[in-house]
């Protein structure tokens, strides 16, 4: 089964959500479910009550048409289960796929399996899987296992909701009579359904039942598909297998790119690493002491040379100027010739001075590790190496970083171009195929494989011409769905749509001949190499292999 085409998202779900997705699969395909389901049923309820009117017992015609509600509810599975891989079927070829599509184990859902409420979700084990009756046996334990309360639920539930509708319909009569007299009209159908009740009543009422199952049948049963989709997904993980197929078409995509990068960045940011502490260490040292700077002994001097000038400098030894001894706080400097307060005034100033918003102080207490003898000694070995090293000057040390630095970016570059010279052999391997290419091999044309739902009456000559367009995939894949259409023929059996390979291969051991049963092995094995894993066969092996096979199933050339 080829999961990537399906069109639902695939998750484990809940019991209830799994029939909410089978019901939005039968509204999405209602057109093309209820018009041949309404084709088929319609002219079997008119020709059964037709003979109940003729035998005047339409009782058993309502049974039969309930007995035979699996023949209609075929139609449901078969539109949603191609729906759900994009597969749209019009009502013509529906119509025409039930003259030979799933009959094979659908008899007992006519006979001991009709009252099963497990109907819903073990109908598609039997129509769509199409295995033998020993695996459709563990197939169906294992599918109702984790679903069986589901489906007997959504069985009741229907019955439920088609008896309402049955008895709505009947009620609905009622409306149309007057009020005075519905007591009287109450009394007289039931006298009239307790003595003997007419055959068009009868006939109305058969009416009711089927257009009751016609509205809920087809919601019965993609309810219990959503089940079976459910139990497989969680059975057999295909929402992990979808997100694991994803997850390697994108790495393919971007491996080549992320190998490039590494490559690249990895030695820049080694280089960057290393020279980020000596930058560091040079931001933080402290400014050496220039040559030119005065030494103690001249600052002396100058002092006294000042000194005997005249003391221009005596500012520097007068007491720090408060609002006491400083001369322009004085009231007339401030407020002229204004007579103040100058008390108060001055009390005033000095209460504001020692506010201590206006000169806040704090007293901050650190703990500090008292350092050992050896450390210290430590610490004064490194600045004196670091006054050591500023005397010899700033190009001494940079010259062995500037050559590592250079040294490097010459292995990168080195290495980018042994990447460039060498990427024919490496870059396949990391795209997925560890093999050489062939010299001599034709150019494969990427493209989605389509297996043809018609088959050509010469296969073999449309596959080689296929093969030398350069299109192998495509030419297997006519190759394999000729064989299969042959092997059914010659088994005597039909394949279920969406059938896998295993499943094939099973059914062909049923043709009688063993020839033909070992060909189409090689056909299989050939074109599972061929789709899964990307191996193709060459150009020889491919033409004998055509003309072993139009030889053997009688392909016309």
């Amino acid at each position: 089964m080829q999961i990537d085409r399906l069109n639902v998202v695939l998750r484990a779900r809940s019991g209830w959500e799994a029939m909410e997705l089978g019901m939005a699969l039968v509204r999405r395909h209602a057109a093309a479910i209820w018009a041949p389901w309404i084709l088929v049923s319609l002219p079997v309820f008119v020709l059964l009550n037709a003979v109940a009117w003729w035998t005047n017992s339409f009782g058993w015609a309502w049974l039969a048409m309930w007995w035979l509600k699996p023949l209609f509810e075929r139609i449901a599975l078969y539109v949603i289960s191609r729906g759900v891989f994009g597969d749209a079927s019009t009502p013509l070829q529906t119509l025409r796929a039930q003259r030979t599509w799933g009959w094979q184990g659908f008899w007992g859902y006519l006979g001991w399996r009709r009252l099963s409420p497990l109907r819903s979700v073990l109908l598609p084990v039997n129509l769509l899987e199409g295995a033998d009756p020993a695996h459709r046996r563990q197939r169906r334990r294992a599918i109702a296992g984790g679903a069986m309360g589901y489906a007997v639920l959504l069985t009741m539930v229907c019955m439920v909701f088609e008896t309402v509708l049955v008895v709505g319909g009947i009620a609905a009569v009622f409306l149309f009579i007057p009020v005075d007299l519905l007591s009287e009209s109450w009394r007289a159908a039931w006298e009239l359904a307790k003595q003997d009740m007419p055959a068009w009543m009868q006939l109305g009422v058969n009416l009711l039942f089927w257009g009751a199952a016609t509205l809920i049948g087809p919601f019965y049963v993609g309810a219990g598909f959503g089940l079976y989709l459910d139990r497989r997904t969680q059975m057999e993980a295909w929402d992990v297998e979808i997100a694991f197929r994803r997850l390697h078409a994108r790495l393919q995509r971007a491996a080549p790119l992320l190998v490039l990068a590494l490559v690249l960045l990895w030695p820049g940011a080694a280089l960057h690493a290393q020279q980020a502490p000596a930058q560091s260490n040079t931001k933080g040292a402290l400014p050496a002491p220039a040559d030119d700077a005065p030494s103690p002994a001249q600052d002396a001097d100058a002092a006294s040379d000042a000194d005997a000038d005249g003391g221009e400098d005596d500012d520097a030894d007068d007491p720090p100027r408060t609002y006491d001894n400083d001369p322009d706080n004085t009231p007339p400097v401030i407020f002229g010739d204004d007579a103040v307060d100058t008390a108060g005034f001055r009390q005033a100033v000095q209460r504001a001075y020692e506010d201590p918003l206006q000169s806040p102080t704090r007293e901050v207490t650190e703990w500090k590790r008292i350092e050992s003898d050896a450390t210290e000694a430590e610490k004064a070995k490194r600045e004196a190496a670091a006054k050591a090293t500023g005397k010899r000057g700033s190009k001494g040390p940079l010259l062995p970083a500037r050559i590592a630095e250079w040294t490097l970016w010459a292995v990168v570059g080195v290495l980018v171009l042994l990447l460039l010279a060498t990427a024919p052999r490496w870059l396949p391997w990391l795209r997925g195929s560890g093999q050489r290419r062939r010299a001599k091999a034709a150019a494969v044309v990427e493209e989605p494989i389509r297996i043809p739902d018609v088959v050509p009456p010469d296969p073999a000559s449309r596959a080689r011409a296929l093969w030398q367009e350069g299109r192998p995939r495509q030419a297997l894949a006519l190759l394999y769905r000729a064989s299969v259409e042959s092997m059914s023929e010659r088994a005597g059996i039909t394949l279920p749509p969406g059938a896998t390979e295993a499943q094939c291969l099973r059914a062909s051991r049923r043709m009688p001949v063993e020839a033909d049963r070992s060909l189409f092995a090689r056909i299989v094995r050939v074109w599972q190499y061929a789709a899964y894993a990307g191996r193709l066969p060459s150009d020889d092996d491919f033409d004998a292999l055509a003309t072993i096979l139009q030889a053997q199933f009688g392909w016309r050339a």
